[in-house]
């Protein structure tokens, strides 16, 4: 059994978020994993089975999410549900079974790995005694501390005032009294409840309006970005795949990386010089995970836009996960609701990370299987920088198309231009010629050689 914490009464009932770090303690937990034993049906045509993952990787990632937010699971259990209790999801035994653990542990905090209506949340609190989090709320819990800018901060209150006001059914007997309403009697007024929920509306209101301020600026950045031609490459992925180490190595950037799910919550863009002189900008997004509910990619869809506008995007898969299928299906599904096609092979790049940590002959069969696709998948390991000079390639190729061979004479007049073709092209050959002119042959991609053509056109004009 975990040893006992004493926890400040002063903190308790805070959400994560607004808890100073002298405040905070861990906080005893419990970790519930429902597992439908009936497999939910995919939102395509054809209607087909969602990949779904183990009951071990759901266990695993339900304990990341808790340890995120400094959490201390002192009891988690995987549970079989074969027919969901519409009162409180789980059987009546589960229920009281739990109760007594969550006792015998002095947990303070129920993390149920599922979506709860309000009714079932608050059923749930009343068996335990203690405060129940879905999954819901703990992304939000996680999203709260973790957020940074002022977008963002902007952006977890959005989508925690949203999650609230479906919520606002409790045991608290505050919220069915009524306040009078005008004439010498008075009349019904209106409930504690319904003044809460008008006040969180005006929130909601008063939030999309700061929100909307924030966008228009966002908007004014990449107009500006737009004016000097960089293209833009997004990284996404799901959560803990490695964007953040990924965009650390190819850009040099200090954004934290850390094994631990939502690690980076709000974007980083940095302008990166690939290996033939192409600029380009490189945004690090928010990681994705299954189940992300709709109102929060909503809240965040200003955050997202960056992938929505880019010009490439790079999706990051962890290869080594056993459940990567899953989760690159269910990355796929958010970029389809942000309007962007990962089948697309012209502006998605799938690049399989962590290759490193395959063995050999797992590695042999997965490469030889990516192989054979319409659009092979870059494999790299973020971490040791294997593939990631292929990766820089392709992206450059994308952007810049197919590297050509080319060959100039610059006369002395035009020696100016020889550092900017050595940083933007490949020099293969270089001659000094008797008459003082210069001829070099390089490689170098379609847009660098119309470059070259056209400074060379103003030299001589000039």
């Amino acid at each position: 059994m975990a040893r006992e914490k004493d926890v400040d009464r002063s903190v308790r009932g805070k959400p994560a978020h607004q808890l100073r770090p002298e405040d905070k303690a861990p906080t005893r937990a419990v970790v519930i994993v429902p597992v439908l034993a009936r497999q939910p049906r995919g939102e395509d045509e054809t209607n087909r089975p969602r990949l779904t993952r183990s009951a071990e990787a759901r266990h695993d990632e339900a304990v990341g999410l808790a340890g995120a937010i400094d959490l201390d699971p002192v009891h988690t259990a995987v549970v079989t549900v074969t027919e969901p209790r519409p009162a409180t999801l789980l059987g009546s035994g589960k229920v009281a079974e739990f109760a007594d653990i969550v006792k015998e542990r002095h947990a303070e905090l129920v993390i149920v790995d599922h979506p709860l209506t309000p009714v079932q949340q608050r059923n749930l609190e009343k068996e335990f005694n203690a405060k129940v989090l879905d999954r819901t709320g703990l992304i939000l819990e996680i999203f709260g501390e973790r957020a940074r800018t002022k977008e963002g901060t902007l952006q977890v209150e959005l989508a925690h005032l949203n999650y609230q006001k479906g919520r606002l059914v409790r045991s608290w007997t505050h919220l069915e009294r009524q306040r009078g309403g005008a004439g010498f009697l008075g009349g019904p007024g209106e409930t504690q409840i319904e003044s809460d929920r008008r006040q969180l509306q005006e929130k909601i209101i008063k939030l999309k309006h700061e929100l909307e301020t924030v966008r228009r600026t966002r908007d004014l950045h990449r107009a500006k970005r737009k004016k000097v031609p960089f293209p833009v490459v997004a990284i996404v992925g799901y959560t803990n795949a490695g964007k953040s180490t990924l965009f650390n190595k190819l850009t040099g950037a200090g954004v934290l990386a850390e094994d631990m799910l939502f690690a980076t919550l709000d974007p980083t863009l940095r302008r990166v010089r690939l290996p033939h002189g192409t600029p380009v900008i490189l945004s690090d997004t928010v990681g994705f995970i299954s189940d992300l509910p709709t109102h929060l990619v909503a809240a965040f869809r200003a955050t997202l836009e960056e992938v929505v506008e880019a010009d490439l995007v790079i999706h990051l898969r962890d290869i080594s996960d056993p459940d990567t299928a899953a989760q690159a299906e269910d990355v796929e599904r958010i970029l389809a609701d942000l309007g962007v096609d990962a089948s697309d092979a012209k502006r998605v790049i799938e690049v399989w990370n962590k290759i490193d940590l395959l063995d050999e002959g797992n590695r042999e069969r997965l490469l030889a299987d990516g192989a054979a696709t319409k659009a092979p998948p870059v494999a790299i390991s973020a971490v040791t920088g294997e593939g990631i000079d292929a990766l820089k390639a392709l992206i450059e190729t994308r952007m810049s198309g197919e590297l050509e061979t080319t060959t100039l004479t610059l006369t002395p007049a035009q020696f100016g231009l020889v550092d900017w073709i050595y940083r933007n092209g490949e020099v293969v050959s270089r001659v000094d010629n008797e008459d003082g002119s210069v001829t070099i042959s390089l490689n170098a991609t379609h847009s660098a050689r119309q470059e070259i053509e056209s400074r060379l056109h103003r030299k001589n004009n000039g």
